[in-house]
């Protein structure tokens, strides 16, 4: 006889898939349950809590400041092309005038040249047409002369034939012929300077503008010298090379920058400052810096309002003569005034900030530390300024709060 075989209810793998969904949701309840509490356990060693004052707030900002020459030249090649001869190097002393370095530009040469050979000509064509101008000039004058001499000899002839002919000495028809010549003379002599006249106020006109444009061939000869003299890059002031690296057949662009020339007549600072002072940080604006144990006032002669990284810059000039011993490239610390002092409440700086915004703080009462919403104003190196929310002698975390700002209460172990 067969035995009937029980089918069992539930397998193995059944189980173990409704064990693992059992579990599953008991730890999203066990993490849902301690969502709702919102309490964070913190050590107290491992937290920075400071206390709210009331004092001067120093509107000051700490700036690390580069010291930079007062005034630098760049130096630079009007015509691009490539290092052909290297006569200094990066750092040396150079006096105005000194030659740097010489490019070399074929095509720019054949140009130069070209157009060289054809001003030269034109100015030969000027100076040719000149020279004509002159000798039609001396022709008319000689013509002049001849029909001055003539009138001259036709009048005398005139007045000895007048007195023959009074006298019956001569017929009418010689005397006539006399007088015709000597007004025929008369005529000429009027017509030739008249001639005359108009030649030398036409010749006037072109003198004046050949003599125009041969300056303006003249300038251009004298442009076309100075830019192959150029093509050798000389010092444009007396001082000292920085930011200088030519090789030999290194390519510059016209213009482009081959380095500095830093005028030593003095020093200034050059500083970044955090994007979130660009508002307040105008020129006129005072700061100080220590160099050898002394205290050096400055002011801010400019300031660049482009960001880059974060920072924008600012430089400053000593309000008395520059320590002596400053160095392109030192490092001084530099104290920025952006306003006088006022009394205000202050809160250490902490990178809870960067947590918050400086929109709400946690404060500590009675080994708890609960959320308030506060208003910060200005900052400084050391403070914030507390515009409110808090109240003097209040306790506030100031460390990072990356760990439990999702909480809104730390419980603090002591």
């Amino acid at each position: 006889m067969d035995k009937k075989i029980e089918k069992k209810r539930f397998s193995t793998k059944t189980l173990l898939m409704v064990g693992g969904v059992i579990a599953f949701l008991a730890v999203v309840i066990y993490g849902y349950t301690l969502s709702l509490k919102k309490t964070y356990s913190a050590d107290v060693d491992k937290l920075t809590i400071s206390k709210v004052v009331y004092g001067d707030f120093e509107d000051v900002v700490l700036l690390n400041a580069s010291v930079v020459p007062l005034t630098s030249v760049i130096v630079s090649s009007s015509e691009g092309g490539t290092v052909a001869e290297i006569f200094t190097e990066n750092g040396a002393s150079v006096v105005k005038g000194t030659p740097l370095l010489r490019i070399s530009n074929s095509n720019a040469m054949l140009s130069y040249t070209s157009s060289q050979t054809a001003a030269t000509e034109q100015i030969n064509q000027l100076r040719k047409s000149r020279l004509d101008l002159e000798q039609n000039q001396r022709v008319l004058n000689q013509d002049v002369l001849d029909v001055e001499n003539s009138l001259r000899t036709a009048a005398r002839q005139y007045r000895l034939d007048s007195a023959l002919f009074s006298k019956k000495v001569i017929t009418l028809q010689e005397f006539n012929k006399s007088s015709q010549d000597y007004e025929y003379y008369q005529g000429k002599l009027k017509i030739v300077r008249q001639a005359v006249k108009q030649e030398n106020q036409s010749r006037k006109m072109q003198l004046s503008q050949i003599d125009e444009s041969m300056a303006q061939m003249n300038e251009s000869l004298e442009m076309i010298r100075k830019n192959i003299e150029n093509m050798t890059i000389k010092a444009p002031v007396s001082g000292k090379l920085s930011s200088y690296d030519p090789v030999i057949g290194k390519s510059y662009n016209s213009n482009e920058m081959i380095g500095k020339i830093d005028v030593l007549q003095g020093y200034k600072l050059q500083a970044g400052v955090d994007e979130y002072y660009i508002n307040r940080v105008k020129e006129g604006q005072t700061s100080t810096c220590e160099f050898n144990g002394k205290t050096y006032n400055l002011t801010v002669s400019k300031v660049i309002p482009e960001v880059t990284a974060g920072q924008f810059q600012i430089e400053m000039v000593f309000k008395t003569s520059a320590p002596d011993g400053l160095r392109r490239g030192l490092s001084l610390q530099t104290k920025l005034t952006l306003s006088d002092n006022s009394k205000s409440l202050l809160l250490a700086q902490g990178q809870f900030f960067q947590s918050t915004g400086g929109s709400w703080v946690f404060v500590v009462n009675n080994g708890k530390a609960t959320k308030r919403n506060v208003k910060i104003g200005r900052k400084n190196y050391l403070y914030y300024e507390i515009l409110d929310g808090l109240q003097k002698g209040d306790e506030v975390i100031t460390s990072s709060y990356d760990q439990f700002n999702q909480y809104d209460q730390v419980e603090i172990s002591r």
